[in-house]
């Protein structure tokens, strides 16, 4: 089971790192000829470019993951304030305030980095 959590820890965080990625894409010049609208008019699908759709569902998605961490650390305090005074309970509730705050700072900063570094290569490659 620890192998499965270790295993499940890394692999989100890489897909978090990965996030940034794709919702930059919704600020970049639209050259591709995915926002001409007839695709979209002609299925019946909308008229929206695929590039902005894809940005809302990733800030969805980051609101959902700022929500988890929420619960876990509002379930931490819960853990704490029932502790009774328990050494072993408040223990694990300090682990678990501790365990959001730290998915939190590494999906902050993921979010930071990937940003910074995709703006710049944006605008060393394209002059903008």
């Amino acid at each position: 089971m620890k192998l499965f959590r270790k295993i499940s820890a890394i692999s989100t965080t890489v897909g978090l790192l990965f996030l940034p990625l794709v919702t930059k894409a919704v600020s970049l010049d639209t050259t591709l000829g995915l926002s001409n609208g007839n695709v979209g008019a002609s299925t019946g699908l909308g008229t929206q470019d695929v590039r902005q759709t894809i940005g809302k569902i990733i800030n969805v998605a980051l609101s959902l993951l700022g929500v988890i961490v929420l619960v876990i650390i509002i379930y931490g305090g819960f853990l704490w304030m029932t502790a009774g005074g328990n050494d072993e309970k408040v223990g694990e509730a300090k682990k678990w305030i501790f365990g959001g705050i730290i998915g939190l700072v590494i999906i902050l900063s993921a979010y930071a980095i990937a940003s910074f570094v995709i703006s710049n290569l944006v605008t060393a490659t394209t002059g903008q």
